[in-house]
């Protein structure tokens, strides 16, 4: 339990120091912000505003990771690398989206295409290896059921090994995709999306260190309530580490922001948020905890089919923060207000969580 407050404590010390470093150097290499003409009128002024700040969480929560491990002697679970790999991988990807912008001055990076490539090619890698490495017990890190709290007994392998490695495929890229898009919508005020992602790392923390207590394979006298996770310790640490680089840097973060997390952060957090979703075998439970990050992208899509079928707009804007911007509301309020609802939302899931606990 040390490596969980050990990896949060040192990733919240690297972000929060490390943020105004970094910052300094992107200034000095004048890589600022492109704002979106057909964005609210009040961003222009964040124009020039350093991005890429996602450097600072990748690698903040990779060295209070890496950390927590050297101090207590432990080595890195597969389960703890697969999570990391999707953490960095879709980081990577979302950086080379960050410097196009920069570099061209403009607000589209890497062809849509490209970008889908490049989360496929890491998507793919991280689900085929989740079905790998299976332990003494012969449980491998993911598994090809669907998973609420823990494994349903829907098996995308019920027509063979063989097809249910590619449904599973499908299905974890489908994830990836889903949560690194959806908090890369999030990521339109100051804050928002750091804030969010804070809350809903931080509830992976207790589910993951809860999973750990009630876990089937050190539990002698293991019950039906137990859970089959694999490393759940080892997933609370990389939690923990993301949960304090996300507490660093939304000191800079926060409204008026002196950098931005950009793609970098956004696609990254997406891509760990579903990886401890699958690894924790808590897919759908993952709904509900970031519900605030599925309503954003719930509102892009309405707004899109909606216009397509009749032509009108059901929002004034979307994602949905716009709209309430457009309305009138402040940044700061709606920011608020909007980790108000993401705090509802993981309390809900959290406690649905336990609640299924105390009823099994």
């Amino acid at each position: 339990m040390r490596a969980v407050l050990i990896s949060g404590g040192i990733a919240v010390v690297l972000a929060l120091f490390g943020t105004p470093l970094f910052i300094r150097l992107l200034v000095r290499k004048q890589y600022g912000q492109f704002i979106r003409q057909d964005g609210p009128t009040a961003h222009y002024t964040k124009r020039g505003t350093p991005t890429m700040g996602g450097v600072v969480i990748i690698g903040a929560s990779v060295v209070g990771w890496l950390g927590a491990l050297l101090v207590t002697g432990t080595r890195p679970s597969v389960s703890s690398l697969l999570v990391m790999f999707l953490f960095v991988g879709l980081g990577l990807v979302g950086f080379l989206d960050d410097y196009i912008k920069i570099s061209r001055q403009r607000s589209l990076g890497l062809t849509p295409t490209a970008k889908i490539v490049g989360q496929g090619l890491v998507g793919i890698t991280f689900a085929v290896a989740a079905l790998q490495f299976p332990n003494d017990l012969f449980r491998t890190p993911a598994s090809t059921r669907i998973s609420f709290i823990r494994d349903t007994n829907i098996d995308l392998a019920f027509a063979g090994a063989t097809i249910g490695l590619i449904l599973f495929v499908v299905w974890a890229n489908f994830l990836i995709t889903a949560w690194s898009n959806a908090v890369n919508l999030t990521d339109g005020l100051d804050g928002l999306a750091t804030g969010t992602s804070l809350i809903v790392f931080g509830s992976y923390v207790v589910v993951a260190v809860w999973q750990f207590n009630q876990s089937c394979q050190i539990l002698a006298s293991a019950g039906p309530s137990c859970y089959e996770t694999r490393d759940p310790l080892d997933l609370a640490v990389v939690a923990a580490a993301i949960t304090g680089a996300c507490f660093g840097f939304l000191w800079w973060n926060a409204s008026p922001a002196k950098i931005f997390m950009g793609d970098t952060g956004s696609l990254a957090l997406g891509g760990a948020l579903a990886g401890l979703s699958i690894l924790t075998r808590t897919e759908i439970l993952a709904v509900i905890i970031g519900g605030l990050f599925v309503l954003e992208v719930a509102s892009s899509v309405i707004q899109i089919g909606f216009f397509k079928l009749t032509g009108r707009r059901v929002f004034k804007m979307a994602p949905l923060h716009h709209h309430f911007e457009l309305g009138g509301w402040g940044e700061v309020t709606i920011v608020i207000r909007f980790w108000i609802i993401a705090g509802l939302f993981v309390a809900l899931g959290v406690g649905i969580f336990y609640a299924e606990w105390v009823a099994g």
